[in-house]
């Protein structure tokens, strides 16, 4: 049978995690004993209370059928964390949408909005969602520059007039993925008054909300003045709870974007499962000390990590948040060629940066993932790679 795939297909070409997946798995197979730091899947469990609670929740029979939309005991939840971590009041009825994790949300919004000759802001580097629903939609990217000497946060000013006048949505991650970059109050003012200037939807992803050290609480993008006009925030509970498999999430803010969203999903899906909403509702009421204790361990692993790689020559910058560290790489490789070295060389797996955007070259994501027992391993494989010299710089054979 003759087929041919359909022309947006052409935008969903293998991903540089399938390449380093395959490549992994080669290296297995020779007997090389390899560490993955590329992909930001929680390796903890979710704390026992929400596993009991799915788990009962899963042994009564009447709750296997279609939830369609949030349960009321969820949406509450998700209100009254959002009053007591950020001071937001959120309507329960109208502000509140569940979703199939941050994802659904990030994915599908542009498609709501934006019409094929419309633009989107997007961070550069970000999160390859926002590819992909921008790619669904057809609409075309204007990229924002996430630079060290910007704090990483995007500069306003440098868009240009005639690409604010088309744009119809702007993307912000803060703390992001791959970039932990925080945000600031007079930042996210600023937001607000370039997307009312240019009537631009404001979409702000804060999947990494309950990932900060060093008592670096980042700010939700509706606890400032006037972001509901503008805009929704994008919250998961993959990796503050460890559910990342569970697909579970919301987004909250602007009552007529949530409305759209939640008539777009009226026609695509039929719910969460209710034994997760089940779940989900205990973790966001009751898991405060489970995020705490979580904050405690990644910040000893991004210690562990960041310290041993400066006795190994490797200068890495601490982040503030998020479970990744953005590491620039030193002059002499390309991010792809230096991932894999970093796999020949030391049996460690972390993400080139190019796969994020266009000024993600010179930088590698490194996700916290493995315990320090293991993140030491890494160091020392490093070390003993040859790959940095005993000054810092970079060997390339």
């Amino acid at each position: 049978m003759n087929y041919k795939l359909a022309n947006r297909m052409e935008a969903f070409q293998s991903s540089i995690f399938s390449e380093l997946a395959t490549y992994k798995k080669k290296k297995i197979a020779e007997g090389h004993e390899i560490i993955d730091l590329s992909i930001g899947n929680p390796d903890m469990p979710p704390a026992d209370i929400v596993i009991d609670t799915l788990v009962n929740a899963a042994n009564e029979k009447n709750n296997y059928g279609y939830t369609l939309t949030g349960t009321q005991e969820f949406h509450e939840a998700v209100t009254e964390y959002y009053k007591m971590n950020h001071h937001v009041t959120l309507n329960v009825d109208n502000e509140v949408l569940l979703l199939m994790g941050s994802q659904d949300g990030l994915v599908h919004l542009p498609m709501v909005f934006a019409d094929s000759d419309d633009i989107i802001l997007v961070p550069d580097p970000g999160y390859t969602a926002y590819a992909t629903g921008l790619a669904m939609a057809g609409a075309t990217p204007y990229f924002m520059p996430l630079k060290k000497e910007n704090h990483f946060l995007p500069d306003l000013h440098t868009i240009p007039k005639e690409v604010a006048q088309k744009a119809k949505m702007m993307i912000l991650n803060l703390p992001g993925n791959p970039v932990p970059a925080m945000a600031t109050k007079a930042f996210f003012t600023d937001v607000i008054v370039f997307a009312k200037k240019h009537n631009i939807i404001v979409v702000h992803d804060f999947a990494y909300s309950e990932f900060y050290y060093d008592n670096q609480k980042p700010i939700s993008f509706l606890s400032v003045p006037g972001a509901k006009d503008v805009g929704v925030e994008i919250n998961s509970l993959s990796k503050s709870y460890s559910l990342a498999g569970s697909r579970i999430g919301y987004i909250i803010g602007n009552k007529d974007i949530v409305g759209a969203l939640k008539q777009f999903k009226s026609n695509t899906d039929y719910g969460v499962f209710l034994p997760i909403q089940k779940a989900a509702t205990v973790a966001l009421k009751e898991g405060a000390t489970y995020c705490a204790a979580n904050r405690i361990i990644y910040q000893k692993r991004r210690d562990t990590l960041i310290n041993g790689l400066t006795e190994a020559g490797w200068h890495v910058e601490k982040p503030p948040g998020s479970m990744f560290i953005w590491a620039e790489i030193p002059k002499g490789y390309t991010s792809l060629e230096f991932a894999y070295t970093l796999i020949d060389r030391a049996n460690v797996v972390v993400t080139p940066g190019h796969a994020f955007g266009p000024h993600g070259e010179g930088f590698v994501r490194i996700a916290l993932v493995q315990n320090e027992e293991k993140l030491i391993q890494v160091v020392n494989n490093i070390k003993n790679s040859g790959i940095f010299s005993n000054k810092g710089a970079l060997i390339k054979n």
